[in-house]
This record gives C-alpha cells, structure tokens and sequence, in this order.
C-alpha cells in the first residue's frame, strides 16, 4: 500500500477562470484547500482488482447450443460436389465442430465486490488524479494545463452548446487530450468489430460537476472522448479506465467542495457514508532502505561484527569418530567367514581330485583318437 506523496499534492487550489464566460463568473479568483482524499493512500492491486471485478457485471450471458434443436446424432454437411460434403459438421470430435463442455448461461457471470473495496478503489483513483506525473504517464496531454489538480468555476455548468464547451476546454489548456482521444478513433482489429464494438478510442478528460441536471453535459457529451459523472456518483469505471490510475479529471467548482463530505477526512467520518472514515496509509514513508541506513536508526542498532569466529570440531567429536570407524570395523570381520585348517583341506582335495579328472580325459596319447581329431602329436 503506497502513500500518495505529500510534496506532489498541492497546499492549495486555484479555481480558473473562464474568460469567455465572465459575464456569468463569481469566483474567478478563488483558491480552495485541496481535500483530504486527494492526500489518500494509492493502492493499485486494489484499484485493478476492483475495475475487473466491477467490468464482469455488464456482461451479457451466452451460451452453446443445448439441446432441443432437432439435432440427431452426428449432422452432417449438406450438398455435394466437395470432399467436405457429408462430413460430420456439429459434434465436438468433427472437424470445424463445436467444443466439448461449452459455456452455460447458469455460469457465474458477475462478482460481487465489497462496499469498502470500491470505496477504496475510488478514492486510490481521486489521489492519483491530482499527482500529474501519474495522469502524464497515462498518456493524457496535460502539458498546457495550468495546474492539478484542475478546477474551474460553476460558471461552467451553465454551458448549453458544445462550441462553448470546446471554447472552455481550449481556455484551460485540456482541448489537445481531447483532439488526442478524437485522432485515435480507429477500427478494432479481430473480429469484435463483427460484434457491436467496431472502433476503438483513447480517453480524454472526464468532466466531474456538482449540480443535478447540470446544462454542461448535454454540451460536452459530443466532444469526443470527453466523459461526464456527477460528484455523488463516481465509480472506478470511469476514474481508472483499464483499471489504470492517473485519469485527466477537471473538476467544477461545487464538485470538488463537496468531496469533503462525501469522503470525510482522517479523522472526521464522511457525511453521506455511514460511518466511513479515509484510510490511513501504513507506513508514511515507504523507502525502507532509506529509514534503516538513516542516522537515527543506526545510531541505536548493535555494530556490524566484523570478526567471524568459526566454531572447530572438539576432541569428544574426534574420539566419537575414531569409535564408530572401530565399530564398524568389528561389525564387518563378524560378517565375513574365516577359513579353518579343515576348509582349506578339503579345498585342495578338491583341487587334486579336479586335476586327476582332466588327465584321464586327455586321450592325445592314443595315435587312433589322433588321427580322429586330426591332431598331430
């Protein structure tokens, strides 16, 4: 669990102003204290984890084929003329045939996630919102923008036509994201463009306001790649697409006052979520390297032992050794027999009585048993 860094957080707000609606600005020059959720603990295994379990319950059932459809036996193709005429066509051992245990609509399609996971999902992805290197190294062209986190005045809200909302856009610096997402629109590769889903697009910046029934989101809901979501409504979808962090967010004056109360601070529970207070980050710095080699604790540790002392093998484990060999030794000389006088007798008896038969087989002296083998003496 990261800490979102304190320093890339800033002590305070500018509210911008918007010139080509000054006639409706009141607070073109006010500045806010940023809240406490923007200074919130970065948890991105939690934020990943969340976005896939949350992306499974849009998902439409499908299933194979089941049973009922007049289908006997092995189908085969029909007409001729072709060697795959009359082939087998359904079954899962025919070639082009369906797979065996196809998905069932009774499968487990959508997951249920946990109140308190979501809520910190949600507001991992409004922490890292307001660090700018992590909305950079999403890809979003916040280079002309003039701070983050990014807020304009209510004036906004009131807009009505989308050539003022992209008059707004070109005026705080977030119209380039916006082209960036427009330039990307392309035709996806594979077959999902066969199925509803035909182009692809990056994200631009989305849009957070305050007031219900704001006029600004029919204005701004045709530029493309802009997206829109009210402050009581904001959901891990839309504040890390892809499950990624660092979404280009701008918010509206009344929206970003109203955090305070809809998230709650560190010590002071949120106003519109029972008993639901900020989590805390586990360690405030997390460079454990650095915090061990630091003066202050290793002033109080014991000193690196420098001398090694190896311990020798003492004289009980040398005489312990010398013992087992003897042992071993004696155990050997019982298993192996010893030979008595009466053994080594009988095995020269033995050996005479083998040599006497050979000589009476030798029959070479004999001049007929000669010329039989057709030896010469």
């Amino acid at each position: 669990m990261a800490a979102a860094d304190t320093s890339a957080v800033r002590p305070l707000v500018t509210v911008q102003s918007l010139p080509s609606l000054n006639e409706m600005a009141t607070d073109s020059s006010t500045t806010l204290a940023p809240p406490d959720v923007m200074k919130a603990s970065i948890g991105p295994d939690i934020v990943n984890f969340v976005h896939a379990n949350i992306s499974k319950n849009s998902r439409q059932r499908f299933a194979s084929w089941g049973t009922g459809r007049a289908v006997s036996r092995i189908p085969r193709v029909p007409g001729g003329g072709t060697y795959r005429a009359g082939q087998g066509a359904f079954g899962n051992m025919c070639r082009g045939g369906r797979m065996f245990a196809t998905t069932k609509i009774w499968r487990r399609w959508h997951s249920k996630i946990n109140v308190n996971q979501k809520r910190y999902a949600v507001v991992s992805a409004i922490a890292a919102s307001a660090i700018s290197s992590l909305v950079m190294a999403r890809g979003h062209k916040v280079e002309s923008v003039p701070e983050m986190p990014l807020v304009i005045s209510d004036s906004a809200e009131s807009v009505e036509k989308t050539s003022a909302a992209i008059k707004v856009l070109k005026e705080i610096g977030a119209y380039s994201d916006a082209e960036k997402a427009k330039d990307s629109h392309a035709i996806r590769p594979g077959k999902g463009k066969m199925r509803n889903r035909r182009y692809i697009s990056r994200k631009g910046p989305l849009v957070v306001y305050g007031t219900e029934g704001a006029k600004l989101v029919k204005a701004f809901r045709n530029i493309p790649g802009v997206e829109l979501a009210n402050v009581d409504r904001l959901n891990v979808l839309k504040l890390a697409p892809g499950g990624h962090l660092g979404r280009f967010i701008i918010w509206t004056k009344s929206a970003f006052e109203n955090l305070d109360s809809i998230y709650g601070s560190f010590e002071k529970p949120s106003e519109k979520k029972k008993g639901y207070v900020l989590p805390r980050a586990k360690m405030v710095n997390a460079d454990l390297a650095r915090i061990i080699n630091s003066d202050e604790v290793q002033s109080v540790v014991k000193p690196i032992k420098k001398e090694v002392k190896r311990a020798t093998l003492k004289r009980m484990s040398l005489l312990a050794e010398v013992q087992r060999v003897k042992a071993n030794k004696v155990k050997l000389d019982k298993k192996r027999k010893t030979v008595t006088k009466e053994a080594a007798a009988i095995k020269a008896a033995r050996k005479s009585w083998y040599q006497t038969m050979i000589s009476y087989g030798d029959y070479m002296e004999f001049e007929s048993f000669s010329k039989w083998l057709n030896v010469s003496q």
